[in-house]
């Protein structure tokens, strides 16, 4: 016989499996996370999983769009800011931020895979239900730059936004560039946004990390 649940345990119970989840699919993943671990923080049992969610999938998505707006209200300024070499590096940090703050995004990051499996079970549709608060921001930002003849009109904005976020791949493979890792990750960001404008390089430079150093041995 089902459960019968108190509209206050219904909210209970379901802020304890979004919390539940949000922890383990970070640290351990979505294959790898029971059923019974999910449950047992909220104290219900298996079966009565279900009378909250569809599947772990659901719960996974539920997860995303509880974090997307306050990840993207942690950013919305950078996005305001007239579109320039400065504020991509701005918006690129960001980024970096969010892989290096937050462990749910960063797992999204590291195992696109999970990300297939959850859009399989539930649908793009769905998915999509981040995106306003995600990618809609950037975006914006890119075409509006466009727009202003700032950024680079040569390919679309969603191509834009896959070059800036390749400074992902540094920040998740930081163990490989040691004490150099600053520096690189300062001097890519910078290339990266030097490559996506239009001017011929007469911009304010950008110090990287070790720099200064560097300069005052010579």
């Amino acid at each position: 016989m089902a459960v019968a649940f108190t509209d206050q345990e219904r909210a209970r119970i379901t802020a304890d499996l979004l919390d539940a989840a949000e922890r383990l699919y970070a640290s351990q993943g979505l294959k790898k996370t029971s059923l019974e671990e999910l449950v047992a923080p909220a104290g219900i049992s298996k079966a009565s999983f279900y009378a909250f969610f569809d599947s772990k999938e659901t719960l996974y998505k539920e997860v995303m769009i509880r974090r997307a707006p306050l990840i993207a209200e942690r950013h919305s300024a950078v996005f305001r800011r007239p579109a320039s070499v400065e504020s991509l590096i701005e918006v690129m940090r960001a980024m970096t931020t969010v892989l290096t703050a937050d462990p749910f995004y960063r797992r999204l990051f590291t195992h696109p895979d999970e990300l297939q499996a959850v859009s399989r079970r539930i649908g793009a549709q769905e998915i999509a239900r981040v995106t306003p608060y995600i990618m809609t921001p950037l975006l914006d930002y890119i075409a509006k730059g466009q727009a202003q003849g700032v950024i680079t009109r040569d390919v679309e904005p969603e191509i834009v936004m896959g070059v800036m976020r390749t400074i992902g791949l540094i920040v998740m493979n930081r163990h490989m560039y040691g004490d150099t890792y600053d520096t690189v990750l300062a001097a890519t960001t910078n290339a990266i946004a030097r490559g996506l404008v239009t001017s011929n390089g007469d911009w304010p430079r950008q110090e990287t990390p070790g720099q200064r150093s560097i300069g005052a041995q010579r």
